[in-house]
């Protein structure tokens, strides 16, 4: 049974288990998104959402403490400068765990962990907008009342064409 069992400790002392996670956080801020097994993928969401909550708020105190963890002084600005830009509004779950399938060598689980926002092909390029709620009877709206303008279609500007040759002129011409 796992009565009170916490953290995952991956087979690895206290000292090599925190520098292992801080690397990889510091590998996943960098480049978005990395492959590594599902037990550390787990992990690490559990290590690094927390600092990516703190880096929403730029204080001296919040970049001590996410350096602390980190240990990697370029990591902890583009985590406060780029990552936590993206996620501002975001209330929680930065991070995304995709199975991957198995490792050829021995069959392990592999996983890509990856920043939510950081993906386009999930977010289809834009930024979602939120909806907001509204209570019953309240006022109109305003796309209703005002009917939008007709667009009309840019004219295609054509490409000059290139002069044809024919191949029998290429071939005369490489004999």
């Amino acid at each position: 049974m796992r009565h009170g069992k916490k953290v995952n400790h991956l087979s690895r002392q206290t000292g090599h288990r925190k520098s292992m996670l801080a690397n990889m956080a510091c590998s996943l801020i960098e480049h978005k998104r990395i492959n590594t097994t599902v037990a550390k993928a787990k992990a690490l969401k559990q290590f690094v959402e927390p600092l990516i909550t703190k880096s929403k708020e730029d204080t001296t105190h919040n970049r001590r403490i996410v350096f602390a963890y980190l240990r990697n002084k370029y990591a902890v600005t583009e985590l406060f400068r780029d990552v936590a830009a993206k996620v501002g509004d975001r209330p929680g779950g930065y991070t995304r765990i995709i199975k991957m399938g198995n490792r050829l060598g021995d069959n392990a689980d592999m996983a890509m962990i990856e920043l939510v926002d950081f993906n386009e092909l999930y977010n289809g390029g834009k930024k979602e907008e939120k909806k907001s709620k509204s209570r019953r009877g309240g006022k109109a709206k305003k796309a209703e009342s005002t009917p939008a303008p007709e667009a009309t279609p840019a004219p295609e500007a054509k490409a000059p064409e290139a002069p044809e040759t024919s191949s029998e002129e290429t071939t005369e011409s490489a004999e």
